[in-house]
């Protein structure tokens, strides 16, 4: 005899947002970053005036993600905020 194994079908959420546990905020964030050098190339315009045509950055330090809101340190969510970034 044959018997069926069907499997439940687990129903992930579509959308996993950040929210601060302090404020409830999961609309706005920040980061700080330590040890960073920015780099951004210009070309002048006839008028004088510059334009950025590139921009790089490096990050040698720590990176720190807080709430925009209440200033929470929210660093444990980097991760997620990073994998998020479109």
């Amino acid at each position: 005899m044959r018997t069926s194994t069907k499997k439940a079908a687990i129903k992930l959420p579509t959308k996993i947002r950040i929210v601060c546990p302090t404020c409830g905020n999961d609309t706005d964030f920040y980061e700080v970053a330590d040890g960073v050098i920015l780099t951004t190339r210009y070309t002048q315009n006839e008028d004088g005036s510059f334009t950025p045509i590139s921009d790089d950055s490096q990050v040698f330090g720590e990176i720190k993600f807080y709430c925009n809101e209440c200033d929470e340190d929210l660093t444990q969510f980097h991760k997620h905020f990073l994998e998020m970034l479109f």
